[in-house]
């Protein structure tokens, strides 16, 4: 039984990610977004409002993430459920064309902020700041992204198509619990890193 279950969740989301990656124009336009994002995030944090936005945005991560006293499984629901919110969004976006403006939004909101973000840490925590981000930020941030890419991917492949049937939601539902079933797993490397780097083993509940 757990051998049949194992390899019925292992072909989803070999089908999963291969409607995924059959939209292959689709993620080459959000990676290009996503690098653009990140590029104007970098070049426009030093204008006062920006700047100030950035800077709290690092404060909060590096104070109720990096260093803070709560748990680290509290860390972790707490940030699985603001990915598991994005990735809703874009979920969602596909069950109608125009809908799709949602993902590019998402993902270009995202690399902006992580692009001033790399440029606050380095420059204000300086080597705090790039432990942080080498060892922690950056790669969690990323996979995270990927995720959200390959989501865009498939609702921009049922926009066309959706017929809001049971059989639809149903492909919905799954698709975004194998989905979000990584961004889970990714939240529990992040919380692994988190008491190897920052936490001391007291903080896990």
């Amino acid at each position: 039984m757990f051998i049949s279950l194992y390899m019925n969740i292992f072909f989803r989301f070999r089908e999963c990610f291969g409607r995924a990656f059959e939209r292959k124009k689709t993620l080459l336009v959000f990676a290009v977004l996503f690098l653009a994002g990140m590029v104007l995030g970098l070049i426009f944090v030093t204008t006062p409002a920006m700047y100030d936005y950035h800077i709290t945005v690092c404060d909060r991560f590096v104070n109720r993430v990096c260093f803070s006293d709560r748990s680290v499984l509290e860390i972790y629901i707490e940030r699985l459920a603001g990915h598991a919110v994005l990735l809703a969004v874009i979920g969602l976006s596909g069950v109608h064309v125009v809908g799709c403006i949602f993902p590019p939004i998402v993902l270009v909101y995202r690399a902006y902020t992580l692009g001033g973000s790399l440029y606050i840490f380095f420059s204000v925590y300086r080597f705090a700041g790039a432990l942080i981000v080498i060892g922690l930020y950056l790669p969690v941030h990323l996979a995270v992204d990927a995720v959200l890419c390959f989501a865009g991917a498939l609702s921009y492949g049922r926009a066309a198509r959706f017929c809001f049937g049971k059989q639809d939601w149903l492909f919905l539902l799954s698709d975004f619990l194998l989905l979000l079933a990584l961004l889970a797993a990714i939240g529990l490397a992040e919380m692994l890193l988190l008491l190897a780097l920052f936490h001391p083993l007291g903080n896990i509940f």
